[in-house]
């Protein structure tokens, strides 16, 4: 798809929600967003798992501040988020609540093919492309300090949506990019990239990447209906990861070719289930995140991530 393309459907998308009826037949409609990616493609199953009186239309989007936005707008009901950037929110004071988790890994730091740079050092002076309050930057930051690099002063950070950082790359507008699957693998299978690292944090923070945002009014007033979003989501998660040839099937459905998807799949990781070490995963992140000058205070991360769906769907399993 051609990135001005997706930058139109995106803002279709975001028009459509705020103009779509509440629903026909007597169903009642949900609105979700997400991406359209192999790795946040669970929204789309949803309406498999839910009663015949629901019904659920997705929107995709490209960011998740515009997922975010139109959320808080009471456009969409649920949203995917990166938890770096419901870290972001929830520090701002905004009203929003992680109900469940979307994805793990997925992120990847590329290179040109034939290029010079062999080691993260060798970005020293480079200019890298990064699209800003993603877990992607929260983990390019964290990458360069590691390796005794500024991201302000030892390195040119430029924004760059993730449908072009490919383009930019092949052609010499950037030296880098970090970016979430299928664009590493893309790069790679074109030939015009290589994989520099996989970026992932230790132990503390793990490979967590992205989760299933809802407004606090939601979940404090409407229980039973974030209950029955979130066993939709964890039965489309459990349901895709059993049928990986399926998973990969629909998601070429996006605009990636299946070959370049099965490339990814080893980086890429559908999820649903939060606990205690989840929080406290996301709580390294956003320390990490406060160290790096990316917010400037802590959320309180027992009010932003709230286990309770999630333990009860796993309690009515038992």
């Amino acid at each position: 798809m051609r990135p001005c393309i997706a930058r139109l459907m995106t803002a279709w998308a975001a028009l459509f929600v705020l103009l779509a009826p509440a629903g026909s037949g007597g169903a009642e409609t949900i609105s979700v967003g997400t991406w359209k990616t192999a790795q946040t493609i669970q929204p789309f199953f949803y309406q498999q798992f839910l009663p015949a009186s629901r019904k659920v239309e997705v929107f995709p989007f490209t960011n998740p501040a515009d997922q975010k936005a139109a959320l808080l707008a009471r456009s969409l009901d649920m949203c995917g988020t990166t938890l770096a950037h419901a870290i972001q929110s929830a520090s701002l004071g905004q009203p929003v609540v992680v109900v469940a988790a979307l994805c793990n890994k997925c992120s990847a730091l590329v290179v040109r093919k034939d290029g010079p740079i062999q080691e993260v050092e060798d970005l020293a002076g480079r200019k890298i492309g990064y699209v800003p309050g993603t877990m992607h930057e929260i983990l390019l930051r964290e990458t360069l300090v590691k390796h005794g690099l500024s991201p302000e002063r030892d390195v040119r950070l430029t924004r760059v949506d993730f449908f072009d950082m490919g383009m930019a790359l092949a052609r010499g507008g950037i030296d880098a990019f970090l970016s979430g699957e299928p664009f590493p693998a893309l790069a790679v299978h074109k030939g015009y990239g290589r994989i520099l690292s996989y970026p992932y944090y230790g132990d503390a923070v793990g490979t967590v990447n992205a989760g299933m945002l809802m407004r606090r009014e939601t979940v404090e007033k409407r229980r039973a209906r974030v209950l029955e979003l979130v066993r939709a989501h964890a039965t489309a998660t459990r349901y895709l990861k059993g049928r990986p040839g399926e998973w990969l099937e629909r998601a070429a459905g996006f605009g990636t070719s299946r070959e370049v998807l099965r490339e990814a799949a080893s980086n890429m990781e559908l999820a649903w289930e939060m606990d205690e070490a989840f929080v406290q995963r996301v709580k390294a992140l956003g320390e990490r995140m406060e160290a790096l000058g990316v917010i400037e205070r802590q959320p309180d991360y027992q009010r932003l991530i709230d286990l309770r769906f999630v333990r009860r769907v796993l309690e009515a399993e038992q």
